[in-house]
């Protein structure tokens, strides 16, 4: 009688999640995350107001105000560990301790404000992060061509980009599962 094959543990992986104020970070990792997910919510104040350019997301009542977190097993053996930057440049001192150990990163582009992905991207960059643009589109936004996008953030083209909406589970996986094999395929030098 031959013994079952032994299972290791799981893989445990750290993904960024990140993007403008907004963008839907803490709605990506809601939506994916099997246990109830940790988040750093406050409500926005008259003084919050006073830096955060809510103009365009005027039922935005809180913000996060550290970091939202999650988990997910992608695979039987594979558990993604999320992290949610908060947006605002002003919590941006946090994203060296948030992205300490990570494999890869989601940034969210929202297209009625592209211009709050270059201190991400910058940010990923400049440490050699690998990670990925994932163009959630908001009902009622300007609807672009990925490739537009691209161009308009001065993104490589080894860079995947997706569009997605982070409310949904099966389009959050789709952006997890793109991330991480993006990540693995730079480590072991494989190209997709």
């Amino acid at each position: 009688m031959t013994e079952p094959a032994h299972r290791g543990r799981p893989t445990a992986v750290k993904i960024i999640i990140a993007g403008g104020f907004g963008a839907g970070k803490t709605t990506l990792v809601g939506a994916i995350s099997e246990i109830p997910p940790v988040t750093t919510e406050a409500l926005m104040t008259t003084a919050s107001m006073a830096h955060d350019d809510a103009s365009l997301v005027p039922d935005k009542g809180s913000t996060t105000v550290a970091m939202d977190f999650g988990r997910i097993t992608l695979y039987q053996d594979l558990v993604l560990y999320l992290f949610g930057t908060p947006g605002q440049k002003r919590f941006w001192f946090m994203w060296d301790e948030l992205c300490r150990g990570a494999i890869g990163a989601v940034v969210i582009a929202d297209t009625r404000r592209l211009a709050d992905c270059f201190g991400a991207i910058d940010f990923f960059e400049n440490r050699r992060l690998p990670y990925v643009i994932a163009v959630n589109n908001f009902e009622g936004a300007p609807r672009y061509h990925l490739e537009d996008i691209r161009e308009a953030l001065a993104i490589h083209r080894s860079v995947p980009m997706l569009d997605a909406d982070v409310r949904s589970r099966a389009s959050a996986k789709e952006i997890l599962v793109t991330v991480t094999e993006h990540a693995l395929a730079l480590r072991t030098g494989v190209r997709r």
